[in-house]
Formats: C-alpha cells, sequence, structure tokens
C-alpha cells in the first residue's frame, strides 16, 4: 500500500509517497505567497484546496496513492456557511489581529485555568479563540452567517473526504479544547459565543474518515506532531531538535506539567492516546550563522565555515557568544535580551567567531533540556544544522546525549504517511509504525570534551548581560 504524506506549511505544501516500508516513491513542492495587511496575515481558502488537489495529481502520475493523511499549521482558520462555503479569506496563524480579544480572555479565565484546560502557557490574539471574537465584535454580517469553523486540515479533510472532522492534536492551540479530556471546553465556547455544532466532530490521528475515489482519507496531526513522529519520538527516550532558523524542541511527557507563570513552554497532545508533547524554541539558531555569513563573511560557504571552526579547541578559548539577535523565550522570557560577542582579544579569528555561534546553539539546547528535566537517551536532529557533523558533535558533547540523524529528511510527511497507515490498518499503532520505519543515518556520541567551563562561561554571561535569574527547573 502506497501512503502520501501531506505537509502544509506556512509559505509551502509538500508531499512525499512511500510505501508500506518507508521507502519515498515519489515526491514535489508547491511555494505560495501569504497575504499580507498590517497584522492581517490571509489567504484564499479555496487556493489551499486547489494547492493540495495539485499535488496530489502530481504524485499520482508517478505512483498509485491508496492512502492519504495530512498535517498542517496550527491555528490557521476558515469561517464558512452551511455549505462549507468560505465567507472571507483564511486567516493564517501568523495574523495577530485579536490582540486585544486575548487580553480580555485571558484576563477573564486567568492564564492558570486556560493553561490548565488547555495547555497552553499563553493567550496570543493567533489564537483562533481570539480570532472568533474577533469576527464576531469586527465583522457581524460575516458572523451571522458562520455556521462551520475549520482549521486547515480540518478544511482539507472535508475538501477531499466530504467530512467534517478534525484530530485533537491540531485543537491543542485552539484554547477552546480540554486536553485531558479531548473534547471542546464548553465554558470558553460560551464566552466566545461558539455552539459544539459550529465544530468539527473530534476523533483520533490515524482514523479513516473517508473516501476520494479508491483513495482513503485518514485524519493527520498538527505539523509538528508529524515532524515527531516521522523522527521516532513516541516515548520520553528520544527528543527531537530541529535547527534551522530558529531551534526546535519535542519532548514527550506521560502527565500535564504543572503551572508555572515563569514559564513559556506548551504543552499540547500527542498523536499517541494517553501522551502529550511540550514544545520548546529559540527565536534564533542557524539565522545567527546565516547573519554571521552574510554580514562578515560573505565569500564564505556555511562547510568553510565550519572547516575554520573545526581548527579552533573547544570553548574558542574564551570567546563566548549569547545567540539572542531576536531577543530569548525558552527558558527565560526575556524579548530584549540581544545577543553578545564577549571575550574577544586579537587572538581570535573568524574561526573562533563561528565556532562560538555553534557552541552559543548547543548551550540554548543543554538549557533547555535542563529546563525541562529531560531524560531522554538520544536525540533525534534535523534541520539545516544536521548536516554539519562538527554541529552535530558539538551539541552530543554539551548535552552528554547521543544524537543521531535520519535517513529520511522529510520527517512531517513520513509522520503523516505512518498515521494514514495507521488508519488503514497497516499498522497497528503510531508507535510500532515509528519503531518499524524511522531509521538513523550517523550517530554522534559524546567524546568526552569538557565544556562545563565554557558552558558556566554562557551563562554567567547571560545572567550578567540580560539581567535574567537562574530559572527553576520544572517536571
Amino acid at each position: 500500500m502506497n501512503l502520501l504524506g501531506i505537509d502544509v506549511g506556512t509559505t509551502s505544501l509538500k508531499a512525499v509517497c512511500f510505501d508500506e516500508k518507508g521507502a519515498c516513491l515519489a515526491g514535489t513542492n508547491i511555494d505560495y505567497t501569504l497575504n499580507t495587511v498590517g497584522e492581517f496575515v490571509e489567504f484564499d481558502a479555496k487556493e489551499y484546496i486547489r494547492i493540495a488537489r495539485q499535488a496530489i495529481a502530481e504524485i499520482s502520475k508517478t505512483c498509485k496513492i491508496d492512502a492519504i493523511a495530512i498535517d498542517t499549521q496550527g491555528e490557521t482558520m476558515i469561517l464558512t456557511d452551511e455549505a462549507g462555503e468560505p465567507l472571507m479569506p483564511a486567516i493564517v496563524w501568523l495574523d495577530n489581529r485579536a490582540t486585544k480579544e486575548a487580553e480580555e480572555i485571558q484576563a477573564h479565565f486567568g492564564q492558570e485555568k486556560i493553561y490548565t484546560v488547555t495547555g497552553q502557557s499563553e493567550t496570543s490574539g493567533g489564537w483562533p479563540g481570539c480570532k472568533l471574537l474577533w469576527v464576531q465584535r469586527n465583522l457581524p454580517d460575516v458572523w451571522k452567517k458562520v455556521k462551520k469553523v475549520f482549521l486547515l486540515e480540518d478544511w482539507l479533510l472535508w475538501a477531499l473526504s466530504g467530512e467534517f472532522v478534525t484530530e485533537p492534536t491540531l485543537q491543542s492551540s485552539s484554547i477552546y479544547l480540554d486536553i485531558a479530556k479531548k473534547d471542546w471546553w464548553d465554558e470558553m465556547l460560551s464566552f466566545i459565543g461558539v455552539s459544539r455544532e459550529m465544530l468539527p466532530r473530534l476523533v483520533p490521528s490515524g482514523t479513516k474518515v473517508g473516501q476520494m475515489g479508491d483513495i482513503q482519507i485518514v485524519t493527520g496531526a498538527l505539523d509538528q506532531i508529524a515532524g515527531a513522529i516521522g523522527v521516532g519520538v513516541v516515548d520520553e527516550s528520544i527528543i527531537s531538535e530541529m535547527t534551522g532558523t530558529i531551534m526546535a524542541i519535542c519532548a514527550v511527557t506521560d502527565t500535564i506539567p504543572p503551572y508555572d507563570p515563569q514559564s513559556k513552554v506548551p504543552c499540547h497532545l500527542h498523536a499517541i492516546d494517553g501522551k502529550y508533547v511540550r514544545l520548546l524554541w529559540s527565536s534564533t539558531a542557524g539565522m545567527a550563522l546565516k547573519w554571521f555569513r552574510n554580514t562578515f563573511a560573505k565569500d564564505r560557504s556555511f562547510r568553510e565555515l565550519d572547516e575554520l571552526a573545526a581548527q579552533v579547541p573547544a570553548g574558542c578559548e574564551g570567546l563566548t557568544m549569547l545567540p539572542y539577535l531576536c531577543g530569548s523565550i525558552i527558558p527565560v522570557y526575556n524579548p530584549d535580551a540581544k545577543g553578545s560577542f564577549w571575550g574577544m582579544t586579537l587572538a581570535h579569528g573568524m574561526g573562533h567567531f563561528a565556532r562560538a555561534i555553534l557552541e552559543s546553539v548547543a548551550f540554548t539546547l543543554k538549557d533547555d533540556l535542563d529546563y525541562i528535566q529531560a531524560n531522554c537517551r538520544e536525540i533525534r536532529i534535523t534541520g539545516g544544522g544536521a548536516t554539519s557533523p562538527l554541529w552535530a558533535q558539538i551539541k552530543a558533547d554539551v548535552t552528554g546525549i547521543r544524537l543521531a540523524t535520519l535517513q529520511e529528511t522529510e520527517a512531517a510527511c513520513l509522520g503523516t504517511a505512518l498515521l494514514a497507515g495507521v488508519g488503514c490498518g497497516v499498522y497497528a499503532s503510531v508507535e510500532e509504525a515509528a519503531k518499524q520505519i524511522v531509521k538513523t543515518k550517523k550517530v554522534y556520541t559524546p567524546g568526552g570534551v569538557d565544556y562545563t567551563a565554557a558552558y558556566k562561561q554562557y551563562k554567567k554571561l547571560d545572567q550578567l548581560l540580560n539581567n535574567v535569574e537562574e530559572p527553576i527547573c520544572q517536571k
């Protein structure tokens, strides 16, 4: 059976078809541009459907598709009438028009209650619940016609299968889903003026919901959760880390961690019943290295910078970098934090600066893992940072944990395809699918390099320059 995983990102759609053993058969990528005016970020709702159908048609030219599942960005919302006709453009997750409504919701419920019920550590204008309240107040003529509220995955499932369904991982950040009960939060629905009838039927990820011709249509997951499945993060023993523009970490937990007013770490539902996922991120990671190259080393490739950095000893002979070029989020929230290099002498060259950036991101990773008291045996790494053997080895040495890259780089597409397989009975469970199909490529083990002094200096500098207190580790 051939399984198609569709990953709908912010500005591109990727689709990859795999066989039952996880071999890639065909793939395609389609880019698109959002419509942005001020704080409004929108996209033609029907264009999402056209692009998805285009991808399916392109893949079908190469191989037969037996089942499809879809993962999408969270929070992007489509409002329709009873027949499913869009009443306005899709409001994309980046849209922040509902800031005032977010503040009102937070004031009414309190952030502790919102976190306890929904797992969301902050209330943002991007959350669907806030956007719905905004539409009611600012577009009353539209609101009175609204009969169905879709998030993006729901919308595409509706288009392909005709079924008005959703799954809990996508709804985790709606702020109107109770993640412990996996049911709608009636108190929030009442406050924002939304009835249960306006919302899709909740079914688990990996559930067959309909057909498109001979192709079975199955529920997917939030893109971050699909990516976690695609790298084999199905229990606490493995954590995923992606270094791209930012750094994103995904860690499984069996319980919803207690509320911490200082924490910005959200807790989402995993696609596996009874498990949750903590998502951590930094605002700059690979972006810091790219900034350095584009500003100071335009004639150098990233590989050449790696070669220079490899000639520098661990700790960069006293040179330390703070990577806060866009502020700090986790483990300490400080949007005013600034990046810096400290300890510069005439002995430091370009290789020192390049390595200091690599080490700073590794220190951020260790800081985050310490913060959530992670107890894992392996970190699965993806993103552009995973292509640098030096960077991977530095992370292994700094954290003291084994790192591994993956055979399949399109992790979200693979994870979603595995959910399609679960829905069709190819695999008995998500765990079995991931353990059977996900394969590591290269392993980096801690080499005994001592970063204790360098990390201590990093933490000292962080607290000194950004005026922050040492965060209290939490489970």
